[in-house]
């Protein structure tokens, strides 16, 4: 048995959005229903509904950022109750027994994780995302929204929350760290923020100094624009950990300087291109090029539960279903400050 709920779908690579309905699976005995309020547009959702990243499934419906409150719950649910404000990321389940799966670690599940849309569950059939009214899922891959944050500011931290506070953590960002972060959009808003929180001394680096104001809003205590002559190299020896939040090439052997010995350097942009740099960058300072992708569950509601101590939500603009396609081109164009969230009541025709 399954419900019909309204959706906003694609139909191929690049295609409008158009409003439909996808099936929701009834309530099993694990299951949690949530009315969904609000979906962030990730932009993984325009990689993949442009099928930029390999095969993708069609009809799709994106979205894996998103928050709402429990309109029901399954027999055996013991962890969330109707009313509660929650939130899906980026899967819906895993094998559960795998050693990350035992250990938290649910995103490097070794049989692959079920993503919450463009996937396939393990019976085969397609997941659907938050582009929607409605979602079931197993209590075990739903998060609990603090009562400070509010739900639209709450969705994309989802995605973007975890995919920067992970690595912060990893790599030790805090009190007598220097961290920079490099961009300042749907993710470098995030990461400076949070490693503000955890108290690391803040440095954005940008391509000109057009959102220095937004990034000393943010709580970054140092701007740089790699624009200006010299930038960088007045930074040799400067950083324990660089995150770098953009999907374009940079300047990699110059950002590599910049680090401390030790230092890393953490991809949590995906650029189409491939990456290239010296390998002396390296050597010299006994120094990392690494890569980030989300967390488990268990730390991503640690991420949420850190958000909601330190008054941290993502910076958004509120739109409606009719304005999702163009908001894909705006966000491609660097255009949106910082991330778009659906209003979901606008899906219903």
């Amino acid at each position: 048995m399954t419900t019909t709920v309204p959706a906003l779908l694609t139909d191929g690579p690049g295609a409008a959005f158009h409003r439909g309905t996808v099936e929701r699976r009834d309530l099993g005995p694990n299951d949690v229903a949530i009315d969904i309020a609000f979906a962030g547009i990730c932009h993984s959702d325009i990689h993949q509904a442009r099928e930029e990243w390999g095969g993708a499934i069609f009809p799709m419906v994106p979205g894996h950022e998103i928050a709402g409150t429990v309109s029901a719950v399954g027999s055996e649910v013991t962890r969330y109750a109707v009313g509660d404000r929650v939130g899906v990321g980026c899967f819906v389940d895993s094998c559960r027994e795998c050693e990350y799966c035992l250990a938290g670690e649910e995103q490097f599940c070794l049989k692959g994780n079920v993503a919450t849309y463009n996937g396939r569950g393990y019976d085969g059939d397609p997941t659907y995302g938050g582009y929607s009214t409605a979602v079931v899922v197993d209590e075990r891959y739903v998060l609990r929204v603090p009562e400070g944050i509010a739900l639209d500011v709450a969705a994309p931290l989802l995605c973007a929350g975890i995919t920067t506070y992970s690595p912060l953590k990893h790599w030790g960002a805090g009190p007598g760290t220097k961290v920079a972060v490099v961009g300042l959009g749907g993710l470098g808003h995030m990461a400076v923020q949070l490693a503000h929180a955890m108290g690391a001394d803040v440095t954005v680096i940008s391509r000109t100094r057009r959102k220095e104001a937004d990034a000393t809003g943010l709580g970054a205590d140092h701007f740089v624009a790699t624009a200006e002559e010299g930038a960088l190299k007045g930074l040799r020896n400067t950083f324990d950990l660089i995150i770098n939040t953009v999907s374009a090439d940079v300047d990699l052997d110059g950002l590599l300087c910049t680090l401390r010995v030790g230092g890393s350097l953490v991809y949590v942009g995906a650029p189409s291109e491939r990456q290239s740099f010296a390998v002396f960058s390296l050597i010299g300072g006994r120094r990392s090029v690494a890569g980030s992708n989300i967390g488990g569950i268990r730390e991503t509601q640690e991420m949420l539960d850190f958000c909601g101590e330190h008054g941290i939500g993502a910076v958004i603009e509120t739109i409606g279903a009719d304005e999702v396609t163009a908001a894909y081109d705006r966000v491609v164009d660097g255009g949106v400050h910082y991330r778009y969230v659906i209003d979901t009541a606008t899906i219903p025709a």
